[in-house]
């Protein structure tokens, strides 16, 4: 494109090589961000350590009574 002066104007993208660079970059550091995110938000949703539930009592016979009531302590 020549302008009035007669020199050659590059245009609108006439920097579109001249930052591709820097925008891989930006959308490089984007992309790990969000990945921090998730692992972050993965790490701190995660189930607590299931509780540790009793065990009978090896020498006491188990009843009708321990395998019915789960709320027995």
């Amino acid at each position: 494109m020549i302008n009035n002066e007669g020199v050659l104007a590059m245009g609108i993208h006439y920097d579109y090589k001249s930052t591709r660079g820097d925008k891989a970059m930006k959308k490089e550091a984007k992309k790990k961000a969000r990945m921090e995110q998730r692992r972050a938000r993965r790490s701190s949703t995660n189930p607590k350590e299931p509780e540790h539930e009793t065990m009978h009592d090896i020498n006491k016979p188990i009843t009708l009574e321990d395998l019915t009531n789960p709320d027995k302590n």
